[in-house]
């Protein structure tokens, strides 16, 4: 399907959403009882693709505040939960599978090239017990986290509202609020940072060399778990 309208067919696949048509996005509905729910205000740029390979899974997507551009697959039982006012630079990939989530919180930025996933997409199993040894497992974002350039998200990790994830860092495990995560594989180097939208070359003044210089968000808070 090329466009996103209210939809619903014979096998229980259905769009929920009563906004405007939005145009260039492809939803592909290959399984029963999956369901995209996006909110009146939603934004999702042209390109973005939403998958349901299997059955039973669930996209909701809150309203937009510039642009989501994503990549969706999801398989069996899976769901992704997107926010208010999340926004990307290129295309996001998300997956999850198996009954797996994958929740954003509210104004989440996302830098470009960036991986979201519950999973490896293929199995793997120890050799002797024959037991698995890659379950999906569920990703978590809080509120107002920056995913920077080329961030691989996996599953496992939950990271709490207020943070920054640096350039290439490859994440998994549980991380605090206002801290900044970097590193393959990812680690806490700095507690109690606070970050802004705030373009350091489109919004001025075009120095900010401290918070006075920028209008505080609520998201302002010391690290948790020091």
């Amino acid at each position: 399907m090329n466009g996103v309208v209210s939809y619903s067919d014979a096998l229980g696949n259905e769009i929920v959403y009563d906004g405007p048509r939005i145009e260039g996005v492809q939803v592909h509905f290959r399984g029963e009882n999956n369901r995209l729910v996006l909110d009146r205000g939603v934004k999702i740029t042209s390109g973005s693709i939403f998958r349901f390979d299997c059955n039973n899974a669930v996209v909701r997507i809150g309203k937009g505040l510039h642009g989501l551009h994503a990549f969706m697959r999801l398989g069996e039982d899976a769901s992704i939960e997107i926010g208010d006012n999340v926004t990307s630079t290129t295309r996001v990939m998300f997956c999850a599978v198996e009954g797996s989530r994958i929740s954003l919180g509210n104004d989440v930025m996302i830098s470009g090239d960036v991986q979201i996933r519950t999973d490896d997409e293929h199995p793997i199993f120890d050799v002797v017990s024959g037991s698995r040894v890659n379950p999906a497992r569920p990703v978590v974002i809080g509120d107002h986290v920056w995913l920077g350039w080329g961030v691989r998200v996996l599953g496992g990790t939950s990271v709490g509202p207020g943070s920054v994830v640096g350039a290439s860092a490859l994440v998994k495990g549980s991380f605090t609020n206002n801290c900044i995560v970097a590193g393959v594989p990812a680690r806490v180097i700095r507690h109690d940072i606070a970050w802004e939208r705030d373009h350091l070359s489109l919004k001025e003044p075009f120095y900010k060399p401290d918070s006075s210089f920028v209008d505080k968000s609520k998201y302002w808070s010391l690290s948790s778990d020091l």
